[in-house]
């Protein structure tokens, strides 16, 4: 069996590597982060829309590239190593929700403008009460006229809202709709995140019309698990960029006539980033290759790269800051950027402790 990536998977690894390398420097990420309200600018939005990106996993038949979840991941992780702040995630969490919906209806209407860069979507699923989980939501949806749907509730933590022209909402059991950014009574209001890389917001739906999306269980349980191995993969990006960037370091860095990477305490740290960040990709290209072609273990997969790799996102920059010492703690050094980033994809689309006892339910222990 062959366990490498494609000679077209890692070409579009290195498309992505060199695109993000070039357009991401550290100083326009915490420009990016800083000063643009949204996060990110519409030119550069165009290029990612150039490379095809916000259609990856978008099916052929409804305008897509129709590549898989391993692509996806591979681009994932150069985003997370680049750390680029880019609405690309809550876009391809839209098109996957969206992918999973019935045919016609919001998923024609909405998938393949999506796909081809002419508008972007978000996912709405964080309940202030309920969680992230989709089974639990307490927004709730009331037939309104001519079959059309009326939502009433709110959302948390809705990545850029803002820069969405909809919103793909989890409702209460399962339920999905889809909801036009200029719709009646809508409310986004920017909220405190933090990871200043991506904009949250606080979403309202007072009597809110909506699209209901519709979509058979076992496809939006797969998209979600889609999701949550993306949000892996960009993790295992982080933990290698904080690692790169330690080992850099401790090369240069002298005490008492030598560099510190060669005292014990310092290399054996960097040594376990290594074996954190190189079992996260493992298990995260894992997942990713289960949902293309062994769904039935897609879950199982799926959560445990989600538990693990974004653990390894947090702990790796962690341990990259203390190999850093006092300059690492300073708001000057960019490394506290990519640890907030990995405590916040800690959280995202379920913490380590759900993934854990889903793969026991799953495990049959």
């Amino acid at each position: 069996m062959n366990f490498d990536l494609t000679d077209d998977q890692r070409a579009i690894q290195r498309t992505a590597r060199d695109f993000l390398a070039d357009r991401y420097k550290l100083e326009e990420v915490r420009r990016l982060a800083l000063e643009e309200e949204r996060g990110f600018t519409d030119e550069q939005w165009r290029e990612i829309v150039e490379l095809g990106w916000p259609g990856l996993v978008v099916a052929e038949s409804d305008g897509g590239l129709g590549l898989g979840a391993v692509e996806l991941a591979v681009v994932q992780e150069e985003l997370g190593y680049a750390l680029a702040p880019t609405p690309f995630l809550s876009d391809v969490a839209a098109a996957l929700l969206l992918g999973a919906g019935d045919e016609g209806g919001p998923r024609s209407q909405y998938l393949a403008s999506l796909a081809a860069g002419e508008g972007r979507g978000t996912l709405a699923l964080w309940d202030a009460d309920a969680g992230w989980s989709p089974d639990r939501s307490s927004l709730a949806g009331r037939d309104g006229e001519s079959g059309s749907v009326r939502l009433s509730g709110s959302k948390m933590a809705v990545p850029d809202a803002a820069a969405a022209d909809f919103l793909v909402v989890a409702g209460a059991d399962g339920a999905h709709f889809v909801v036009e950014a200029g719709a009646d009574g809508l409310s986004v209001e920017p909220t405190e995140a933090l990871d200043p890389t991506r904009k949250l917001y606080s979403v309202s739906f007072p009597d809110t019309p909506a699209a209901v999306l519709g979509g058979e269980p076992g496809a939006i349980a797969r998209a979600y698990q889609a999701i949550a191995t993306a949000v892996a993969a960009e993790s295992v990006g982080v933990a290698h960029r904080a690692m790169d960037m330690a080992v850099a370091y401790a090369k240069e860095r002298q005490q008492f006539g030598r560099p510190i990477g060669a005292y014990q305490a310092v290399s054996h740290a960097c040594a376990q980033m290594l074996l954190e960040t190189e079992g996260a990709r493992s298990v995260t290209l894992y997942a990713a290759w289960a949902l293309d072609h062994e769904p039935e273990n897609a879950a199982l997969a799926a959560s445990m790269a989600k538990s693990y790799a974004t653990e390894a996102g947090w702990r790796v920059p962690a341990a990259a800051l203390q190999v850093h010492g006092g300059i690492g703690f300073t708001w000057e050094h960019d490394l506290h950027f990519f640890l907030k980033r990995g405590r916040a994809n800690l959280h995202a689309f379920g913490d380590p402790r759900w993934h854990r006892r889903r793969v026991a339910e799953l495990s049959g222990v």
